[in-house]
């Protein structure tokens, strides 16, 4: 295989290919150019591994990007050869001192090593993580190192789609879905993103890959068809109107298609967007009009209209998308964008420096960095920290309006306290209560896009344990807990210890758990003291749900629950006995075992394996002639549902029993019973509930979530 398409080409050949490369420049750079070009076009500077991209092929991904003159010849000079015979004051000298910056930056990613191996290396999250934070450090310092690294990595997946598939396509195809794609994703820079990803989905799933790309053949000449038709219905109307516009078909890709069939369920038939077109304008304006035209023309689908325009991508992307029901019934997608908003779409923050004459700065590159900068600001561990980037750089957006106006960038699926901590590490610890559009709402609320939120604050910073507690869905952003956790650490032990103690008398009280002490707890949280518990408890290093979990399964003697009646009470079906599955056991009686509980097996006479608890006392003083008869058991993938007694009280007022079905409800909580009296003078409600759960974790979640209900004013575990 050819390294490069310039490999034995004529000099006018190569001549006419750096006067396209150059789109400007001084006489003298570009017989610069040449003369580096001609040193990587000599076969002896190369190795033998047809596997590794030539910087010649990289310049020109880079070219198709229209990113400038600088970019390009550290590109060129990132070519290994070149890379290890020049140290950077000979490229100062001969290239000059941005060349010589942006080369030097790049070193910062030279370590990036693409699965070249018989045996690549595992990607492991340690690996992962460093990979990230070296890419963030180089886009920050200079955003054009990434374009190049981005370059290469794609040309790299070009050279492998012509090889059989292996353990180097499926490591790269991970690298790229993992870490390149994501981020040509926040740049922007759409066509590099949609080819990484059509190859590496090619890679990991090659079956699915065909079924699709198949599948478009056989339909292709027909839609190209009809968009050719429809291409001239669209000119027409809008030469009438006096618009003045480029009208054409948009390209497909095959991983787009595949996600979007796994998203809605449907097969490629099913899809609207397979024909769709795209219509540039001159102006915003004339945006909307063209719109206007298409929607009196054919009807659309309300659900796939799009304004991007008046609320653009995190990544500067601006369009207007709609779906039409075209002629003869069929679905038609139209983009339609202006000239200038189309080069920021196909080249992302690349297109800063086709326009940077033109403007003083660029705002779309300044929110890319700036977000990618907020990435690097915190001291999270590997795992804390891809998890922000993969909330950062994979969710969809929602953009929230502070009360002057200001537009604030969450995650999808972002609360009022992600937005109270986005505008200011302070605001988030005084948070007490938010309006979104000028209703107070909770602040798990979920924020929809362009809604307005005010925090309401308290004079000193609180905030509050829970807020960690994933099932409560107070928190989206990892950045959001890592600023609540950082604050619960730095507390002082006076005021930790007093927390802990509120939170640990909370927990008891809502599992009706009055005998359990602090002390309790210094063993099965490895502490030196009940004090270092509390601490521990307020400073947040114990969570609210690894409290929960440890109060249950050790007050085993104080929490019993039911087992649920089957059609076969007997037979518990989710116990696996040494291995084996499906073998005759019941649940002792003594110590009643619930899924999750540690778990061990006693040979019954003619009543198969009775399971208790390894901590139940009929099991520790199993005399020694019969301990023979213990045995291995644990529990399946299934677990067995439990009947666990609740008692809500809350104000007698309408509302109540609504308010406590639907939290039922949403976790899919089945009601087994329920009664309800009135108390303290009909001023209150009491509600006995009896409710199935998979395990006793479960139970905590439940009982946290009924007490956070406004018309709720107790809710505990029913000994």
């Amino acid at each position: 295989m050819q390294h490069s398409q310039l490999v034995n080409t004529e000099s006018r050949d190569l001549s006419s290919w750096i006067r396209r490369l150059w789109v400007s420049g001084k006489p003298e750079d570009c017989d610069l150019l040449e003369s580096t070009i001609r040193v990587l076009l000599d076969p002896g500077q190369h190795d033998d591994n047809s596997l590794h991209p030539n910087s010649l092929d990289v310049a020109e991904i880079l070219c198709s990007i229209e990113v400038d003159q600088t970019t390009i010849f550290a590109a060129l000079l990132s070519e290994p050869y070149f890379a290890q015979t020049f140290e950077s004051h000979e490229i100062t000298t001969k290239y000059g001192q941005p060349v010589a910056k942006l080369c030097e930056n790049m070193r910062e990613l030279y370590h990036f090593r693409e699965c070249t191996g018989n045996n690549p290396e595992t990607f492991s999250e340690k690996q992962q993580a460093e990979q990230v934070r070296r890419m963030l450090l180089a886009m920050i310092k200079d955003i054009r190192a990434v374009l190049i690294k981005l370059s290469w990595h794609l040309q790299y997946l070009r050279l492998l789609a012509h090889y059989d598939i292996g353990e180097k396509h499926i490591c790269a195809a991970r690298q790229t879905m993992e870490v390149y794609a994501p981020i040509s994703n926040r740049l922007g820079i759409s066509h590099v993103k949609w080819e990484m990803e059509d190859l590496a989905f090619r890679f990991q799933e090659p079956e699915n890959y065909r079924s699709i790309a198949k599948s478009l053949q056989k339909t292709r000449l027909e839609r190209e068809d009809y968009i050719k038709e429809f291409l001239e219905l669209i000119k027409r109307i809008l030469h009438e109107a006096g618009i003045n516009a480029q009208v054409y078909g948009r390209p497909k890709h095959i991983y787009s298609i595949w996600k979007k069939m796994k998203r809605k369920g449907v097969g490629i038939a099913q899809l609207y967007d397979l024909r769709a077109i795209r219509i540039i304008v001159d102006d915003i304006n004339t945006c909307y009009k063209a719109l206007s035209m298409v929607h009196e023309r054919w009807p659309h689908i309300p659900e796939e209209w799009d304004d991007y325009i008046s609320n653009r991508k995190p990544n500067g992307y601006q369009s207007i998308h709609t779906v039409v029901i075209g002629p003869r019934g069929r679905h038609v997608e139209i983009q339609i964008r202006t000239e200038q908003m189309h080069q920021f779409a196909e080249l992302g923050v690349a297109a800063h420096w086709r326009y940077k004459e033109n403007t003083k700065q660029d705002p779309a590159l300044e929110r890319v960095v700036s977000s990618l900068r907020r990435l690097l600001d915190n001291d999270a561990n590997d795992t804390e920290f891809l998890e922000d980037f993969h909330t950062e750089l994979f969710s969809d957006r929602v953009f929230i309006l502070t009360p002057k106006g200001r537009v604030i960038d969450l995650a999808k699926g972002a609360t009022p306290l992600d937005f109270a901590y986005a505008i200011h590490t302070n605001i988030g610890h005084r948070c007490q209560g938010a309006k979104v559009n000028g209703t107070i709402s909770p602040l798990n609320y979920e924020l929809q896009n362009g809604e307005q939120v005010e925090i309401l604050t308290s004079k000193e910073a609180n905030p509050k344990m829970n807020w960690l507690n994933d099932s409560l869905g107070y928190v989206k952003s990892a950045r959001t807990k890592q600023k609540i956790n950082h604050w619960f650490r730095q507390q002082n032990h006076d005021k930790n210890c007093q927390d802990g103690k509120e939170i640990l008398e909370r927990e008891k009280h809502l599992l009706n758990l009055p005998k359990l002490k602090a002390a309790d707890l210094v063993k099965p949280f490895n502490r030196q003291s009940e004090r270092d518990v509390l601490i521990a408890l307020g400073r947040g290093d114990i969570s609210p749900k690894q409290l929960a979990d440890t109060l249950i399964r050790s007050q085993t003697q104080e929490i019993r629950f039911r087992t649920v009646k089957k059609k076969d009470t007997a037979k518990v079906s989710n116990i696996i006995v040494n291995g084996v599955e499906d073998l005759y056991t019941q649940t002792a009686q003594c110590c009643q075992p619930v899924f999750g509980d540690n778990i061990i097996g006693y040979i019954t006479q003619g009543r198969g394996v009775s399971v208790h608890r390894t901590d139940c006392a009929n099991i520790t003083h199993v005399p020694k002639e019969q301990q023979n008869r213990l045995i291995d058991v644990s529990w399946g993938m299934d677990s067995t549902d439990y009947a666990a007694d609740i008692m809500v009280s809350g104000y007698n007022q309408p509302g109540m029993l609504r308010d406590i079905a639907e939290v039922l409800a949403k976790e899919k909580i089945n009601v087994i019973s329920l009664s309800t009296r009135p108390i303290q003078d009909n001023q209150y409600s009491l509600m006995e509930i009896t409710i199935q759960i998979s395990d006793t974790l479960q139970l905590a979640d439940i009982l946290e979530r009924l007490v956070q209900l406004p018309s709720v004013t107790d809710a505990q575990r029913r000994i």
